[in-house]
This record gives structure tokens, C-alpha cells and sequence, in this order.
């Protein structure tokens, strides 16, 4: 089953892993507050402890800019699952994943790879066997066939690739040292010039 969001969060702030400002509300009068606190633009996601695909049940609204689309995005929310999570929009960057499963014989393993079609069909990920250091995050991150794209490719701008490396680490220590957990899941981590930060993630127990 999912960990508790709010145990997810410590485990992030523990191993020092940059997530988008979240929280979890049921009702629409603290999330107006939350967000006069963190400020639009900001995200909108169905969250319950068996929810594990937003996007196929029509669970998630992006750019959500003012009071009155929040109020409408919570509320068609609601009919889905009773529980909200609003969350800062991050900037605008380079979809990537980073997942880790646990082996029973090699335990947990880490693999990368550029979000969307490029996982989901092309299968352009690497694999490591945790934990691994800045020098092997590096070497993942290189070795998809979609690297370019992340250091500037066709004019986009390129990323910070050493943030990204940063996190991939931290993400290989948390499943190396909390044995509990048994999957992750970070999708997307959205990587910008300034810089990484995860924007939907998931602890299976």
C-alpha cells in the first residue's frame, strides 16, 4: 500500500530531496488559505491511500491561476476521491522519472529515464544497483538515448543535470537505508535550469 503522505514527505526533507510545496485538504476553505501562503499558479490532484494513476481517472488540474478555478477544480475533484492535494506548480523544465524496486537478490534497484513516451514506449531508461554516487548518477543520466534533449538539443534550454544527479543519489540512499519501503516512484521529477524538483512520488510499504 501507499506510505502516508506526511511520512513521505519526512522521508524526502530527511534525505534532503526537493519536492514542490503540498499539502492534503478535504475541504475547500484551508486549501484557499494554503495557497495565499504559497501563491498561484498552483496544482490540483485526486489523493487517497489506493489511488496510483491520477491521470486515468481524470484526477489532476494544471495551472490552476486564481481563487475561483481553484474553488471549480476542487470541486469537480471531490467527486472522484474525497481527498485533494494542492500543490505549487513547478517551473516549467524536462520531464524525468526515477524509480526503485527491490530485488530479493540484489535489493533495491534504481532506474532513470526522460518522462512520457520516451519510458513509456521507446523504454529509454538506465539501471544501477543501489547505492550509487554522484560519478554513477551521472553515467545513468548519459547513457539514455535521450540526453540530448536535456543539454539543449534542437534549441530547448538546457537543464541542471548536476541537481538532477544530486537527487538521483539521494533517492539510491533513502532506498538503501529505509528498508521498509519496497517501491518508489518519482514521476515526473521536473528538471529546469534552476535546478530539480519532484512534483508527484509514491512510497509502496
Amino acid at each position: 500500500m501507499l506510505l502516508e503522505f506526511n511520512r513521505s514527505k519526512e522521508l524526502l526533507e530527511k534525505h534532503s530531496i526537493n519536492f514542490a510545496p503540498s499539502e492534503i485538504f478535504s475541504d475547500i476553505a484551508p486549501a484557499l488559505e494554503y495557497v495565499e501562503k504559497i501563491g498561484y499558479p498552483v496544482v490540483a490532484k485526486i489523493w487517497g491511500p489506493d489511488v496510483l494513476h491520477r491521470t486515468e481517472r481524470g484526477g489532476v488540474r494544471l495551472n490552476i491561476k486564481n481563487q475561483e478555478e481553484l474553488v471549480t477544480a476542487f470541486n469537480d475533484l471531490k467527486q472522484i476521491e474525497p481527498g485533494i492535494l494542492i500543490q505549487k506548480m513547478a517551473d516549467p523544465g524536462q520531464q524525468v522519472i526515477v524509480g526503485i524496486k527491490r530485488d530479493k537478490q540484489f535489493g533495491p534497484v534504481i532506474m532513470f529515464g526522460l518522462g512520457g513516451i520516451f519510458v513509456e514506449i521507446l523504454k529509454d531508461v538506465s539501471f544501477r544497483i543501489c547505492p550509487i554516487n554522484q560519478k554513477e548518477a551521472m553515467e545513468m543520466i548519459r547513457e539514455i538515448k535521450g540526453y540530448p534533449i536535456l543539454t539543449g538539443a534542437r534549441g530547448e534550454t538546457p537543464v541542471d543535470i548536476d541537481a538532477l544527479a544530486k537527487m538521483i543519489v539521494s533517492i539510491s540512499t533513502l532506498a538503501t537505508e529505509e528498508e521498509d519501503i519496497k517501491e518508489i516512484d518519482f514521476n515526473p521529477i521536473i528538471v529546469s535550469p534552476n535546478g530539480a524538483v519532484a512534483v508527484d512520488f509514491k512510497f509502496l510499504v
